[in-house]
């Protein structure tokens, strides 16, 4: 039975498995690892800490956080870049596939079980199509899946840093606030874990708030936005207004997505926040702002909206494009 490597390579964390596929292309996981991505000085560093002799790998898949562009991907929330050509150098491993990580995910959904989804909403009138995936995470990833009559094809798309678009006085506002933070102000500074954290920095500076100082250094202290949901949970105002925000900028942008690309097919939310924070308030929420597109609300109810709760969907999807290159 042949053994491939597949690697999820992320602004935060860095996710590698030695897996093996039978004839029907089953994916069997034989050993797999975690690495922090900020603390390694480079992919190469990763793979041979993980498993330092090659020689049984078939080939390697490498679904990164970034635009892959002529074999290589510079990540975007980390100094060091992705070279297919180096990675085939130091490990000697000949067959090396390197995809977006949503364009990977994609390709992992068809092969999925009903237990690594939960659907939120169910399309009143089903017909074929297109299908896109929104996955907040470390950043905003999307991608999108055309369907030519037979057989989905995943496609990679950067449109999480496409401009943030304000609706009311308060999105105005926040996006002086991010401007004058950042200059340009994308969907993933606000639909992403550090856009949790910029929405929470927004609407701290508020006077409408009595948030204690101690207790905003607490939240703000490690994992930010993990803080900030939690205290959303335990009815911390601030953090509340925060999340909420989050959920509604979803929404939008995932509507944006399902008019985009007319995914008649479904839209799929991925990523590592929604299925840790997701409760029945925010489907409410989420729906409400989703409709929220005027003439084309018909189009919209006409798309099935689901949860893609496996964890290592991004690994699963790249370990399934490899074993499909090789078929």
């Amino acid at each position: 039975m042949k053994k491939y490597l597949a690697l999820d390579v992320g602004g935060t964390k860095t996710h590698i498995a030695l897996f093996s596929a039978n004839d029907s292309e089953q994916i069997n996981i034989i050993k797999e690892n975690k690495y922090r991505t900020q603390e390694a000085k480079s992919l190469e560093e990763i793979v041979l800490d993980f498993s330092p002799d090659m020689k049984d790998v078939e080939g390697m898949s490498i679904a990164v956080a970034g635009p892959v562009i002529n074999n290589r991907a510079q990540l975007t929330n980390v100094s060091w870049s992705v070279d297919k050509d180096r990675i085939i150098d130091v490990t000697g491993v000949r067959k090396v596939e390197l995809l977006n990580d949503l364009e990977a995910s994609a390709f992992g959904i068809p092969f999925m079980m009903n237990s690594d989804l939960m659907q939120i909403f169910k399309a009143e009138e089903r017909m074929a199509g297109n299908m896109a995936i929104i996955a907040p995470g470390t950043g905003l990833g999307e991608a999108a899946m055309y369907w030519d009559g037979k057989a989905y094809h995943p496609f990679a798309s950067e449109g999480g840093h496409c401009d943030f678009s304000p609706r009311d006085k308060t999105d105005i506002n926040m996006l002086m606030f991010l401007q004058h933070k950042f200059g340009h102000v994308s969907w993933e500074r606000v639909v992403s874990g550090q856009g949790i954290v910029n929405i929470f920095d927004f609407l701290r500076t508020s006077s409408e708030y009595n948030l204690d100082t101690e207790l905003e250094t607490k939240l703000l202290q490690g994992d930010a936005a993990a803080n900030i949901s939690r205290a959303a949970l335990e009815g911390e105002r601030v953090a509340m207004e925060a999340m909420e925000l989050f959920v509604r900028y979803l929404a939008i942008e995932s509507a944006n997505m399902a008019l985009k690309f007319k995914s008649t097919g479904g839209l799929f939310i991925g990523g590592g926040i929604i299925p840790k924070v997701w409760n029945e308030s925010y489907r409410e929420l989420f729906l409400k702002y989703f409709f929220d597109v005027g003439r084309l609300e018909p189009l919209l109810r006409c798309v099935d909206v689901t949860i893609v709760l496996n964890p290592i969907s991004v690994l699963f999807g790249a370990a399934h494009y490899l074993v499909s290159r090789e078929a």
